[in-house]
Formats: structure tokens, sequence, C-alpha cells
């Protein structure tokens, strides 16, 4: 009872109290009341009842809330108190005068008058200020933009609850769904009008009714990339915005009276419903570890980086090659988690003496491998620096992690590693080769992670799409028909994570390697013309599009699996497993240790003839390139 009001309530609660007892013996047995009572008893009783019901009511939550929001949890909570009080008050009654003259049915009675006299005025007062809002948001209709939205759920319940605040912008003329049952019903008087394939019949009745929509609003977020995709190009076809509310999980400080609309990014466009994560397993295996992560200033490994400690590690090393980026990760961490433990080391995974001596002063339990390089022009440009950092460091983490006692490791690759046309593919298979056969071999446990590209990393195709928009264009695409698989930081992220819960719970899976299904791959020229639009430009017109030809080891379609290892459904939402290629470790070390000391005497071309003999799919750009129907 903070506030003045409360205390209101609770008077208010009280005297009802004292009424109850009286108005339910006069339901029940008329003017007379209790025979043989006088009024004295009949005051004390009723006061009596007061106190015991006061207690019961203040000892709740019944006093926080706010009328004007009176929901089924506070009735919940109502009827609670109610009936501790009745109860309580009657054994108390039945111990005193063993309600010798009092008839059975008169508690029962007592106790609906009570829950109509508390919760009656509570409800009456939200439907009065309800009433008042929709006065006025009528009034103001005229001067809100009416909005149409995607979806009938919980997040659409939010928007319109939102849009009765007086300083609300937007009205909400109706709402599409992906579910037919739910057409011809309503949420809060707006009615569902149709299904999302039935867009532009929709918008044109409403058109005719005068309340023709100005904006698209998505509010169901299990909607996949291909359906915004679409309604991106109905919206831009009737002349309508597209835009989103955040995800409840996104609403960090709560939900309030106002709900920020946000426009449509590429992540919308490119993404998928939301895997469902084991984040308890995650928990389990890093809260209260030693947690080291290799490239912890890079792309992946910084996004890593911030999950992990959100995890509550006992300590968190960074390892990074690059000054400043590791400088970048740390700042961050020391703003965001000061309390937390961590160690910021400047160090190449190419140096075994560093890796070595990292690992053995710090004893990690758990060991993320980030560190690669991945740009594909600039490796297949230096191809001995590419062997040397995404195979042979990785050796070197990975045999370091095996003689130090790590419990797991685990390798982040990429779709470029199956049949690959370009050095840092072949260099990543190569990767993927030697943490495989460790883990074949037992001890520590190896979890190799495949995934495709990642939007908004350092090199991708969308910061230079916005790079190019930014300076006017033209937006420059390889090829007509390239395609990619797409997924998000977090995706990415959270696929790891998941990957090294996995990875300890199933130790029957040793050499398996896990893909997230990344849904249909996309279009980069489709890519391209959506960001043109989601700019508010017109694609040709505002913005050229130019064709620039595949780059040196580029291939046209990207693959998740290669024919030789078939996947493997597993018991989480689209996580599958590819089954493992056996190669012989000792050959593999052996061959290694060959293209590792032509690495390191730059001599390309004895790297290149070892590669080709380690991953006999690669077919280098001098080959024929066969790509995927």
């Amino acid at each position: 009872m903070t506030f003045h009001r409360g205390y209101a309530a609770f008077g208010h609660d009280v005297i009802m109290a004292a009424l109850s007892f009286v108005m339910a013996l006069y339901l029940r047995l008329g003017e007379e009341l209790m025979p043989g009572w006088d009024i004295q008893h009949h005051v004390v009783a009723a006061l009596g009842f007061a106190v015991i019901a006061g207690l019961v009511l203040s000892s709740g939550q019944m006093y926080k809330g706010v009328w004007r929001y009176a929901s089924v949890r506070d009735l919940v909570s109502l009827v609670r108190a109610v009936t501790i009080s009745i109860l309580a008050f009657y054994l108390i009654l039945f111990l005193a005068t063993r309600l010798s003259d009092m008839p059975r049915t008169v508690p029962l009675i007592h106790w609906f008058v009570l829950v109509t006299l508390l919760g009656g005025p509570r409800f009456i007062y939200r439907i009065f200020k309800d009433h008042r809002r929709s006065l006025k948001v009528a009034a103001e209709g005229a001067s809100r933009i009416p909005v149409l939205l995607v979806g009938a759920g919980d997040e659409a319940d939010l928007f319109i609850r939102a849009m009765l605040a007086p300083d609300a912008h937007y009205h909400t003329v109706g709402m599409i769904t992906d579910k037919n049952s739910r057409v011809g019903r309503h949420i809060h008087g707006i009615d569902v009008l149709g299904t999302l394939d039935e867009l532009e019949t929709v918008v044109s009745g409403l058109k005719a009714k005068g309340a023709a929509p100005q904006r698209l609003i998505i509010t169901d977020h299990r909607l996949d990339g291909a359906v915004v995709r679409h309604l991106l190009d109905e919206a831009d076809r009737l002349g309508l915005g597209l835009a989103r509310i955040p995800r409840l999980s996104d609403l960090k400080d709560g939900i309030s009276d106002s709900v920020e609309i946000k426009p449509i990014a590429v992540e919308d466009l490119l993404g998928r419903p939301q895997m469902i994560m084991d984040r308890e397993a995650m928990a389990s295996m890093i809260q209260g570890r030693t947690v080291l992560v290799t490239g912890a200033g890079g792309s992946i490994g910084s996004e890593l980086v911030r999950q992990v400690a959100d995890l509550g590690p006992s300590l968190l090393v960074l390892f990074e090659s690059c000054e400043f980026n590791l400088y970048a990760i740390d700042m961050e961490m020391s703003e965001r988690w000061p309390q937390m433990a961590r160690l910021a080391v400047l160090g190449d995974v190419r140096d075994r003496l560093r890796v070595d001596e990292v690992l053995r002063l710090h004893r990690p339990q758990v060991v993320f491998h980030a560190a690669a390089l991945k740009h594909v022009p600039m490796v297949e440009a230096n191809p001995e620096e590419g062997i040397l950092t995404n195979a042979v460091g990785t050796r070197i983490v990975a045999e370091t992690c095996l003689a130090t006692g790590v419990e797991v490791m685990v390798q982040i690759s990429t779709d470029k590693a199956v049949n690959p046309t370009n050095v840092m593919g072949a260099s990543k298979r190569l990767a993927e080769m030697f943490t495989q056969a460790l883990d074949l071999a037992g001890g520590t446990r190896f979890v190799t992670v495949r995934f495709g590209n990642v939007l908004g990393s350092t090199g991708s195709v969308v910061p230079l799409f916005q790079r190019q928009l930014a300076a006017g264009g033209p937006l420059t695409v390889t090829h007509p028909d390239m395609t990619r698989y797409f997924m998000t930081v977090r995706e990415a992220v959270e696929l790891v994570l998941q990957a090294l819960a996995w990875g300890v719970v199933h130790g029957s899976d040793r050499g398996k390697i896990m893909v997230l299904d990344m849904g249909e791959p996309v279009k980069i020229l489709h890519l391209a013309r959506q960001m043109i639009r989601l700019a508010g430009l017109v694609p040709d017109r505002d913005i050229a599009i130019s064709f620039t030809g595949l780059r040196p080891g580029e291939k046209l379609f990207e693959e998740i699996f290669h024919g030789a290892e078939p996947p493997i459904a597993t018991d989480s939402k689209g996580i599958l497993l590819a089954a493992p290629r056996l190669v012989d470790r000792a050959e593999l070390s052996s061959a290694l240790d060959a293209i590792e000391a032509a690495a390191r005497s730059h001599d390309a071309v004895t790297v290149m003839r070892i590669l080709k003999d380690l991953v006999p799919e690669y077919q280098s750009p001098d080959q024929p390139i066969c790509p995927a129907p």
C-alpha cells in the first residue's frame, strides 16, 4: 500500500467486508437477521469479519495493482483472499457459537456477496475508464494513422490496447492472419478481416468503407523471411508502408502504454521463426566455468562473448590477434559486465607457444574457436595465410585443448566447406576433418558447427549494400542467379551454444557436424531490390543494380550438406546433424605437417597441391565449376 489510493482501496474493502456479513444474513434470513442475536452481536460479528478480511487482504498483493488495469489475475487474487477470509471467520464463529442457529447456506451466500462487493467496483471502474479512452480515441481518429495489423495474437492485443492511449499515433482498422480459424473473430472490437493471401481484398474492402489503411504493421513474429518478403512486395504494390512492433522478448523495460513501431529490417526479410534452444543446458555448461573464445573481437566471436557473459562464467578469456578488436570488446565488457572476471589476451592461433601458454595458465573447461580468415577473395589471393589460420590454427587450438584437458571445444565452420570452390572453404573443410577425427578418438569433446552467411558481419553483402545505398548506388551483384543461406548473428551464436550443450549430453554423436536448417536460400538480386524498397526508393529507377561477375573462387549456389554426409534429424527443431566422413588421423596429421611447412615457407604451389590431395572435392578456379541446379 505505497500510494494513498491503495489506502483508499483498502478502506473501501474493509467497509464492504463489514457490510457483506449483514447483507448475507439479510438475503438468507430476512429483516430479523440472526435469531437470538441483538444489535450488539451483529455489530461485533461484522466488525470481527472486517478485521479478519482486512488482515488477509493486506497480506497479499491486492493494493499494488491499478484498478484501471484490473484483470483476471487480480480477480483470482481477490477470490483467494475472500475464500480465506470466509473460512477463517466461520471457523472462529463455529468454535465460539457452534453456529447452532445459523443456516448452512449463509457462508456460501456471504462468499458471493463479498466477491461482488469487492470485485464489482473494480471492474465497473475499468469499464468506465476504457469507455472514456475509447471515446477520446474515436474523437481523435481522424488525426491518427490508420493501420492494418498482420497477426491476431498476443502482440496484436498488446498493440491494440496501447493504441487506446491519448498520445497514440495509430488507429487500428483491422487485422489479417495466417490462421483461417481466426477470420471473423475480433480482439478488443477490432475484426480479423481475412488471411494473408487476401490482403488485397481486405484493403479494397476497407477503402470502400472509408477506412483505408496507410500502413501494414507486423505483430506476428512467427512469420518467416519468405512471408515477410512477400508482404513487402504486396505492400509496395498497394502503396502501403510496412513496419513491425518489437517482439515481447525485446521489451526489456516492461510493457507500457507506448509501443514503438520499427521499420522492417533486413533481418526480418531473411529471418525465420526463432528456434527453441535449450537455454538451461547452455547455462549449465557455462555458469561458474572458465571459458576461452578465440577471435573474440570478430563478428561471431564478439557476440559469443556477450551471450557467454550473460550465462555467468567464472572467468572469460578473450583471445584475439587484432589489437583494436580486442580493445573494443574488452571495453564493452567492462561497461556491461563490470563485475565479471575477464582477461583480454593478444595472441594468434597460428602461434603454438602462445596458445599453449594461455591454455595451460588459465585451464579453460570450454573453448569456442571462432578465429578465422573468412573473406573469399582475400584468402584466394593469399592461400598460405588462409591455410595457416583456418586449418593449422584450428589444429593448434584443438591439440592444445586435448593436451590441457579442455572438456569441450566448439569449432565454428561454414557452408563454404561443402564441395568448396575456394581456398577459404577448403581450409575450413580441413579444420572440420581434423576436429572430427579428434572427436571420434575420444577424450576432449570436439563439436563442429556449420552455418551460412551471417547478416551484418564484416565484409558481408548487407553492409556493402547499405554503404552503396548511402552513396546513391549502384548496388553491385556478382550474378543474377546467385543465392545464399543467411542467418542473424544471434541465431549463429545461439546455435554455437546449443551445439555445446548438445555435444556434452549426446556423447554418442561424436564426429557429427551440427547444422542449422536455414530454410530456403535467398537470391542476392532479390535482396538488393528489397533493400532499395526498404529505403523508400524504387529499384532500377532511383537506384541502379549492376552485375560485376563471379569473383575468384565464388560459386552461384552454396550447400550445407555433402553427398557423403546425409542429414540426421534431432529432437531440437530446426537443427540437423551431418554424418561424419571418416579420415585417418595419422595420415591427416602427416599431411597437415607438410602443408604447414609449405605455408610457413610461402610455397603457394605446394600448398595448393597438398590442399587438393587432402580435400579431393575441392575445385579450384582453374577447374570447371559445376553449380548445383
